[in-house]
């Protein structure tokens, strides 16, 4: 499912505009990701959390060469499923 097939379903299910629709799920994930670039943590009950981790720097190799380089530590992006959530994936 891509940003317009779920534009689609939410606007089936709530009857809105689909301008309306994707406006809102635009904002929601404006919101989502400027809480996440301020080390904040952002929450959906039932659902799952959004957060920043950190990745440490380690030494990699050159796929093409085999040459061993440094790799830059790096904050990542992390995702947990909430309870519901992963109950729900793990019926079907």
């Amino acid at each position: 499912m891509n940003k317009q097939d779920l534009v689609d379903a939410v606007t089936s299910r709530t009857g809105d505009s689909k301008a309306t629709t994707g406006e809102a799920i635009n904002a929601v994930l404006a919101a989502i990701t400027r809480a996440v670039t301020a080390d904040d943590t952002v929450q959906l009950v039932g659902f799952g959390s959004f957060s920043t981790g950190q990745r440490a720097a380690r030494t990699g190799r050159n796929p093409a060469t085999g040459a061993e380089m440094q790799i830059e530590a790096a904050k990542t992006v992390k995702f947990t499923a909430g309870k519901a959530f992963r109950e729900a994936v793990n019926a079907s």
